[in-house]
């Protein structure tokens, strides 16, 4: 079959097209991860600190702290996440241009530097002097292969620092409003903790899932590592609500 260009473009549509959710995998993890621990460490740290439990505190109580949790934690992680991704773009294009720099004043170096880097990779002498020819008709290709292989920096140049920020924040809410439904629902007793543990087993799970449904790679690990993770931050909210009955 000849190719054209409506051929390849046909085959990256449907061979490179990444969802929504994949494309912020991380994010959503992140967040919901953290958002289910802030709120569940809320209703864990109080059940374990009253000697009768939630219903010595009050339901309202519980919803109060919960909640307040929930929306000013979940602003800072989005706040944070967008943050973090400004200042790993900002970094990558200050090292960039430094790069751009050396390869314009100082060639010989960073010849070496490229030649030594390819043979290392598996190249053998010859074909590392015929790339890095090539590379340096090309300094803008020549400082991103520089950047990728030498510095070890992935280009953030696709990254959006408010959809990131966006992300957490929304996974952060969605996900962490869940370990507190018993108490919309029911008054503060110990069977109302009860439902809330399970809730976010629940919810951990379900996060668990949404990781497997991306990367489709052993769901008993994707479910696990996200029930253990999260299961740990749970039980030591728990006890060090304890701690200070």
């Amino acid at each position: 079959m000849t190719l054209t260009p409506k051929n390849i473009a046909e085959h990256k549509d449907q061979e490179h097209q990444i969802s929504p959710i994949a494309e912020f995998i991380k994010q959503i993890i992140y967040g919901g991860n953290d958002g289910i621990v802030t709120t569940f460490a809320v209703v864990a740290g109080f059940a374990g600190a009253g000697a009768g439990g939630i219903a010595e505190i009050g339901g309202i109580a519980v919803l109060l702290f919960g909640l307040a949790n929930l929306f000013a934690d979940g602003t800072a992680m989005g706040l944070g996440e967008f943050l973090s991704a400004r200042s790993e773009q900002d970094l990558y294009y200050s090292v960039r241009e430094k790069e751009l720099f050396e390869i314009e004043n100082n060639p010989e170096m960073e010849r070496a530097e490229a030649i030594e880097m390819l043979q290392d990779r598996g190249f053998t002498l010859r074909h590392a002097h015929e790339m890095t020819d090539i590379l340096e008709h090309y300094p803008n290709h020549y400082a991103d292969f520089m950047m990728a292989y030498e510095l070890q920096m992935a280009d953030p140049n696709g990254e959006n620092p408010i959809l990131n920020g966006l992300a957490t924040f929304v996974a952060f809410i969605c996900f962490g409003i869940i370990p507190l439904l018993p108490y919309f629902i029911y008054e503060p007793i110990n069977s109302t903790f009860q439902l809330s543990v399970f809730a976010t087993f629940c919810a951990l799970v379900a996060l668990g899932l949404l990781r497997y449904s991306v990367i489709r790679q052993n769901i008993f690990r994707s479910v696990g590592e996200t029930v253990l993770v999260g299961g740990v931050c749970a039980i030591v909210a728990y006890l060090v609500g304890m701690a200070f009955a």
